[in-house]
């Protein structure tokens, strides 16, 4: 053999080496050694759990929601019976300190109505049930306003008369007709009363 047909022959062998290493791998496809495979495919298993516990935990953090929101809801509920229950029964303390009261009231009607009934005790009767009264009162921090004596003061008096006095000082008040309360510090009833002035000759000596 020639050295041209020599050198033919290995270009051909060559030709035929290459070609057979492109139809075993596709094109643009890169080899891949066992260590390679096994770390992909252990990646993809590590990718997978950690779906499963973000799936498991966003159920559990669900779950925890609609429990708190079943919570609240319940509380909720509870919440206005409890303060529709307050509204209703607001007054039962007070009306057990009042119940006395109408029973010492019930009492004393039946002494007036007896025979040889005694006034001193009629009397007396009567003071002890106005002090159950008053203490009833009390203790629910309602305080009468007798301001007798007092300048008047429009923000508790109700000035139903004016009266002239030489002896008093104009602008006061003479006469309490009838009492007012506060429940703590608001008004709910002014006393009604009657305010001196000065008489009209001394107006008209000033003037």
């Amino acid at each position: 053999m020639s050295k041209e047909e020599k050198v033919a022959a290995e270009a051909v062998q060559e030709e035929s080496a290459n070609n057979t290493g492109a139809e075993a791998m596709p094109e643009g496809a890169s080899s891949l050694t066992d260590s390679e495979g096994d770390e992909l495919l252990l990646d993809h298993s590590e990718l997978t759990g950690l779906l499963v516990d973000a799936r498991d935990k966003a159920d559990e953090h669900w779950n925890q929601c609609l429990r708190l929101q079943a919570d609240i809801e319940n509380l909720r509920k509870r919440s206005e019976r409890e303060l529709a229950s307050a509204h209703k029964y607001a007054l039962e303390r007070f009306t057990q300190e009042l119940l006395p009261v109408r029973d010492s009231l019930e009492m004393g009607i039946a002494a007036f109505a007896a025979e040889n009934a005694d006034p001193d005790k009629l009397s007396e009767g009567v003071e002890l049930t106005l002090q159950v009264l008053s203490n009833a009162l009390e203790k629910f921090s309602i305080t009468e306003v007798n301001p007798h004596g007092e300048r008047f003061n429009p923000d508790y008096h109700q000035a139903i008369s004016i009266q002239e006095h030489t002896d008093v000082e104009p602008n006061t008040v003479v006469t309490v007709v009838q009492k007012g309360y506060l429940l703590h510090d608001r008004l709910i009833r002014p006393a009604m009363v009657i305010v001196s002035k000065a008489p009209a000759d001394s107006d008209a000596g000033q003037t």
